[in-house]
């Protein structure tokens, strides 16, 4: 599409809406947007580029009769300003579908899907990509510190993407990556999530299988071996499909050895074995460099190209982010919340720091962890923490009193397990508590897919200030 157009984005404020309001402006779009929720970083990166931003949702925004309007998935049926929409008969799409039909066609699309390491793999994919001259595009739901942003159109054949399972729009209740037209997936995990558009696993995996359905069959999948689930869903797959796992796969890793700041390992490949090293920790990083190095060795990148890559891989914000050092406690900050990624979370960090005592702190946020579905899961995720602190369950009274998550159990049972733990309503009164108990050589893990009533960064701020 050549054409330069007026598009109108609904729900233009969310994450992925910004990043692709920020690839249509590049394309010499002109770019107009609604949203409840004005405020920055997103209002301020959008304003900066020229975009007019209306507050709120009216049919009146739409009276300069928009080219197009891209319609983002948080905007319900009832919406006004997308009732006018239809009334007026004016083109509309998803954002998915938006970004396939304008930066897909004439690219190789790599699909990143999976219940866990989706942000972290698509960025590390991409990074590894660029570095081997690739220049790829991206589009991702985090932002990684090398790139500085979570998308680019990119010049090269490669359009990697993080392809979320959840669903679309209100018109499109599928999930969003059957949009992206695969001709490479990888699938990291096959797990129960979403429980607000998701029945159950089975729910899930049928999604999942359709994404195999459209593969082509000169396509290809990475696939990790280390769930049943994933091997039952490849079954599914047209094309050619590779393992991978830390221990045993067509890709796997043997001779880890952890230092200080790198984790070392040598690649067992079909070409023969690389030793490499990069910079993060825990078995869920390993496992997913193995998948990022399959996907560029399948793709007929030497080996021998990852490893200036690897080594200069910065990471994803918010993914065991370390806010500082204060008083030799050390405070990090991570996205985990699913009981999957608690627990490796958990497990990393552990193993980076085996000799300090560990706090994690968690808390239930995403539509998943503020139900009890998986309220056993969660209180065995805190095995290797010396203390854990549970936060109060997020827009509590939005979830009914028999499907909640129950705090006080949680904690109840982590410290049943042999990790002490405490249920707390506040912020303020963790901090109380953290400031007390701390002592030199902690290291402080709050984890969280929301700020966490900025916790993170007031506790470092309390930690500078009782050093000083």
């Amino acid at each position: 599409m050549s054409d330069k157009k007026h598009i109108h984005m609904l729900g233009i404020c969310g994450t992925g809406m910004t990043a692709l309001a920020t690839l249509l402006k590049d394309e010499g779009h002109r770019i107009t947007g609604s949203d409840e929720n004005v405020y920055p970083p997103m209002s301020t990166q959008l304003e900066g580029m020229g975009v007019q931003i209306n507050q709120g949702y009216k049919p009146e925004h739409l009276d300069n009769t928009p080219d197009q309007v891209i319609v983002g998935n948080v905007i319900r049926r009832d919406n006004p300003e997308a009732q006018a929409v239809i009334e007026r008969d004016i083109p509309y799409s998803s954002m998915p579908q938006a970004l396939a039909d304008y930066f897909l066609t004439d690219r190789t699309p790599v699909v990143v899907a999976g219940t866990h390491g989706k942000t972290t793999l698509s960025t590390l994919t991409s990074w590894l990509l660029d570095a081997a001259g690739e220049k790829p595009g991206f589009f991702i739901g985090g932002i990684g510190r090398n790139f500085k942003t979570g998308a680019r159109k990119g010049s090269g054949s490669f359009f990697v993407i993080e392809g979320d399972e959840y669903d679309t729009a209100f018109f499109d209740k599928g999930p969003k990556f059957l949009h992206y037209r695969p001709q490479a997936v990888i699938l990291t995990s096959v797990e129960f999530d979403h429980a607000d558009i998701y029945r159950d696993i089975a729910h899930i995996e049928e999604s999942f299988t359709k994404l195999m359905h459209i593969i082509p069959n000169d396509g290809l999948l990475i696939a990790c071996n280390e769930y049943e689930r994933v091997h039952e869903i490849a079954k599914n797959a047209q094309c050619k499909v590779v393992w991978y796992g830390q221990d045993n796969g067509d890709y796997c890793a043997k001779g880890v050895s952890i230092e200080d700041d790198s984790t070392s390992f040598t690649l067992m490949h079909p070409m023969g074995e690389t030793r490499l090293k990069m910079p993060l920790f825990g078995s869920h990083n390993l496992q997913n460099v193995i998948a990022a190095c399959a996907l560029l060795i399948e793709s007929g990148i030497a080996p021998e190209k990852i490893q200036a890559g690897l080594e200069t891989f910065e990471g994803v914000a918010r993914r065991q982010d370390i806010v500082g050092e204060a008083g030799g406690v050390t405070v990090i900050d991570d996205f985990a919340h699913h009981p999957t990624a608690v627990a490796k979370t958990i497990d990393a960090i552990h193993a980076r720091y085996p000799s300090r005592r560990l706090w994690a702190l968690f808390e239930p946020r995403s539509n998943t962890s503020r139900r009890n579905v998986f309220q056993k899961r969660y209180a065995l995720a805190f095995g290797n923490a010396d203390q854990a602190i549970i936060g109060h369950v997020h827009r509590a009274d939005s979830i009914p009193d028999n499907e909640r998550m129950d705090t006080a159990k949680l904690a109840s049972d982590i410290t049943a397990g042999g990790t002490p733990a405490r249920a707390i309503a506040t912020t303020d009164e963790m901090l109380e508590i953290l400031n007390a108990e701390l002592a030199e050589g902690d290291v402080v893990l709050i984890m969280s897919n929301g700020d966490f009533n900025g916790l993170a960064k007031k506790l470092f701020g309390k930690l500078t200030e009782r050093k000083g």
